[in-house]
């Protein structure tokens, strides 16, 4: 079939120039911790995209390499394979030719599945390779899920019937049957429609007469179908019993996590629950923590801000500040930055609340109030662990910022996240929580601010249609503004300038703006100026 075996993948991308001898130590290191193949683990790590490394396998096999999206798939073919085994192995039928069925695959080395499928439709089975989030796509496209969200809706107006009018269902009375009954299968089905919709939140918010649903996508939240108000307080219930929580207490906030498989993902949720007037209101905050992992060269910096960043990052002492409001990317970009500093001769550890995504060959560490472990008392057991890069979650109090700056101070990078509006606000934010100005000026090296723009679809230039729910908008980019602290800025920062005096320097100096970087990218075509005009607010 192919003229090398999966095993083989990785190291034949090393051969061959794709990535160095560190990445691909890298790989092996989560091979082994995961279990994946390399032709998953490349991707993950943000070294090669799905796209070229789909493109690179087929070049060098005859493994035919398949769009997805360019075919018209006939039904009858797709029946030919169950949904259970098409999941599992992660696979699309996309014809039948004679006694044979063309497969797109994701891991077109996987045996065992040819062999399942084989014996499953008792035809040969040629497989062509596609993108993980090609077959995802098509999974939710053509095997759409047997209780979809309307029929979810549909089973719970059935069984409202048998309720009083006014009354709500408690949960209690649907624990006998709990797997099989209505109220279960809506809940799994809206938490596996906002992971296949790309949603990074869940709004569950009771009103007076219903009970209002939102996904966060993309930065928007968008309403979805309603579930009938008699049911309110037992969705509420059926979500707290999934995080372990005390479904009794509905006068106090609680804050839970729940964990769910679907299909090769892991899906980690935060839930928080707060009393509102009309009941308790929830948010769930999806973290896909087998979501690909994007290098800096992929999150959207611009050559020049990516060159002076990648110069901090070579750095063997100071701080490395990542600004911007909550939604902006911030953890993203530091996850970026210490996947790419991160080799065999370093020792990087974090302290993160939560640790969102596992990186192989760092140190993760998360913030437990439960045990008294915050990021200041964390951050002090750090330094006992002869660390050279420390990844700081958020600096949120003087203790925090005082024990980062002391890191830097004694030969330690240090890369941390801050709550400000643009990079100059983060000098006069640390002076605001009582950090001394000698401290910052020999501390800090660089500051980047960012926010998250739509990118226009691709598929349809922007103007809308079904791949982006007629948004015009498909997915999310950075924009960033980058200020390297010079002899200038010292000197504004010792004598306690303004924010707006020490920004009005680092542009004289050269830092490009937000507003100027987000106009460039729409320039590009990459989004709209409305869009940069919406994030940064006309800052």
């Amino acid at each position: 079939m192919a003229k090398y075996s999966k095993k083989a993948v990785g190291e034949l991308a090393f051969e061959k120039g794709l990535i160095s001898q560190h990445q691909w130590e890298s790989v092996q290191i989560e091979q082994k911790s995961s279990g994946d193949p390399a032709i998953k683990v490349l991707p993950r790590l943000g070294l090669i995209t799905q796209d070229k490394l789909a493109d690179f396998i087929s070049e060098q096999t005859d493994i035919p390499r398949i769009e997805i999206g360019n075919l018209e798939i006939d039904p009858e073919v797709i029946r030919l394979v169950p949904e259970e085994m098409a999941r599992k192995y992660q696979v699309i039928p996309v014809f039948k030719i004679g006694g044979s069925l063309t497969c797109a695959m994701v891991d077109v080395f996987d045996l065992y599945a040819i062999d399942e499928l084989t014996v499953r439709t008792g035809l040969v089975i040629d497989p062509a390779i596609a993108t993980e989030d090609e077959v995802k796509k098509a999974l939710g496209e053509f095997y759409a899920m047997p209780s979809g969200i309307q029929e979810a809706i549909k089973t719970l107006d059935d069984q409202k019937r048998e309720v009083r009018e006014g009354d709500e269902v408690e949960v209690h009375r649907l624990q006998g049957s709990v797997e099989e009954s209505p109220l279960v299968k809506f809940v799994n089905t809206m938490i596996i429609k906002a992971v296949n919709d790309g949603a990074s939140d869940i709004h569950i918010e009771p009103e007076e007469l219903s009970l209002n649903i939102r996904f966060r996508i993309d930065g928007i939240l968008y309403p979805q179908a309603l579930p009938p108000k008699q049911f309110r307080a037992a969705i509420i219930s059926r979500l707290k019993i999934l995080a372990s929580l005390d479904i009794a207490e509905r006068r106090k906030p609680q804050d839970g996590r729940i964990q769910m498989q679907l299909d090769s993902r892991r899906v980690d949720i935060r839930i928080s629950f707060l009393p509102t007037v009309y009941g308790e209101n929830a948010v769930l905050r999806l973290l896909d923590t087998s979501a690909i992992l994007l290098g800096l060269e992929q999150i959207g910096l611009h050559k020049e801000n990516l060159t002076k960043f990648k110069a901090l990052l070579t750095r063997t002492s100071g701080i490395i500040l990542v600004t911007g409001p909550t939604g902006s990317g911030k953890t993203t970009t530091l996850y970026s930055s210490v996947s790419t500093i991160n080799s065999p001769e370093k020792s990087i550890v974090t302290i993160e609340d939560p640790v969102e995504y596992r990186l192989p060959g760092i140190r993760q560490t998360q913030v437990d109030p439960a045990v008294d472990l915050t990021f200041s008392r964390g951050l002090r057991a750090i330094l006992r662990q002869d660390p050279d890069v420390i990844m700081i979650g958020e600096i949120r109090d003087v203790e925090t910022a005082q024990i980062a700056i002391q890191a830097s101070l004694t030969g330690h990078l240090v890369l941390a996240t801050l709550h400000t509006n643009n990079a100059a606000g983060a000098v006069t934010r640390l002076l605001d929580i009582g950090v001394e100005s000698f401290l910052l000026v020999s501390s800090i090296i660089g500051v980047m601010a960012q926010r998250l723009v739509r990118l226009n679809c691709r598929d349809c230039a922007g103007q809308g249609c079904k791949n982006c729910s007629m948004t015009g908008y498909k997915g999310r980019t950075g924009i960033y503004e980058l200020m390297v602290f010079d002899e200038e800025i010292r000197k504004l920062i010792l004598r306690k300038a303004s924010a707006d005096e020490i920004n009005r320097a680092a542009l004289s100096a050269g830092m490009q703006s937000l507003r100027d970087n987000g106009m460039e990218k729409a320039e590009e075509g990459l989004t709209k100026k409305e869009e940069v005009y919406r994030v940064i607010q006309q800052e």
